[in-house]
């Protein structure tokens, strides 16, 4: 039934003018409109509507991420933006937040305003 429907991906902020700022600035995303209830980007095809929350517990794990063709290339060019990569105990992370998956994926993890853990992925 939903097999040939747009899949719509959802992050919660708190403020919709700082994460309207952080995702179309600081991510590059195509801003398509504000509506007061939520900021909504177009994600390379794939519709990302922020929706303002009064209150917000971040999730403890990645809500929201991309697939890249170089990892490296693209954390460096969000750590020249402001952005600040996540380092995790024991993961074995390279000096850019690189993890090395176990199965040949790459990994970088870094938040959004609101601490929602987002991130960026070159597969194998």
């Amino acid at each position: 039934m939903l097999a040939t429907a747009d899949v719509v991906a959802f992050a919660p902020a708190t403020d919709l003018a700082r994460a309207r700022a952080f995702f179309e600035e600081t991510l590059g995303l195509r801003f398509v409109y504000e509506d007061g209830f939520a900021c909504v980007f177009d994600a390379n095809g794939t519709t990302l509507r922020v929706s303002l929350v009064e209150q917000l517990t971040p999730a403890p794990f990645t809500i929201l991420g991309w697939n890249v063709a170089d990892v490296h290339s693209v954390v460096r060019g969000l750590r020249d933006r402001g952005v600040e990569f996540l380092v995790f105990d024991g993961f074995g992370q390279d000096d850019l937040g690189v993890w090395p998956a176990p199965g040949g994926a790459q990994v970088a993890w870094f938040h959004d305003p609101d601490g929602n853990t987002l991130s960026v992925t070159q597969m194998p």
